[in-house]
């Protein structure tokens, strides 16, 4: 789904342990480039349910694996690189807007399971501090990143958000 200023309805998601570290994925066959989970919404599909899909088709996780801590309020837009918008394709998408959404891992780590899907988008995960996802994902997402983690860290154990930001 694009809206007519070009930009493509999408949810990332943020998957954190009870260390309040966060789920941090490689994309497949690509060594240095990692990401939260995300993916585009469809018609008709809801923001919540887009983020259940994408939650089994990327990780391999049921909703009864998750429990959602928060989302961000409004959509948050980044622009594509130019070398990457597809001009040949109608509509033009000329970036993304996100809604973003803060889940804790109730399940065992067993239940993560990259390959669950026929087309795997990711082929390793590890857990990293809060705050380290924005200084490693490609540069074009780094403030959409800081401003997802930014609004969503007060729904985190406050103790565990406030070490982490040190």
């Amino acid at each position: 789904m694009i809206d007519s200023e070009g930009y493509r309805a999408n949810i990332g998601i943020i998957v954190s342990n009870h260390e309040a570290k966060v789920l941090w994925a490689r994309r497949l066959g690509q060594q240095d480039a990692w990401q939260f989970p995300q993916g585009g919404m469809k018609s008709g599909e809801s923001a919540e349910d887009t983020l259940y899909r994408e939650l089994q088709e990327e990780l391999g996780l049921a909703p009864e694996d998750v429990e959602i801590l928060g989302s961000t309020h409004k959509w948050l837009r980044y622009k594509l690189p130019k070398r990457y918008i597809r001009h040949h394709s109608r509509p033009v998408c000329i970036g993304q807007k996100q809604r973003w959404f803060l889940l804790q891992l109730t399940a065992g780590e067993d239940a993560l399971q990259l390959d669950a899907h026929e087309k795997p988008e990711f082929d390793h995960w590890k857990w990293v501090d809060y705050w380290h996802p924005p200084t490693e994902v490609i540069v074009f997402k780094r403030e959409v990143y800081q401003r997802a983690l930014t609004e969503l860290q007060s729904f985190l154990q406050p103790e565990k958000a406030s070490a982490s930001s040190l």
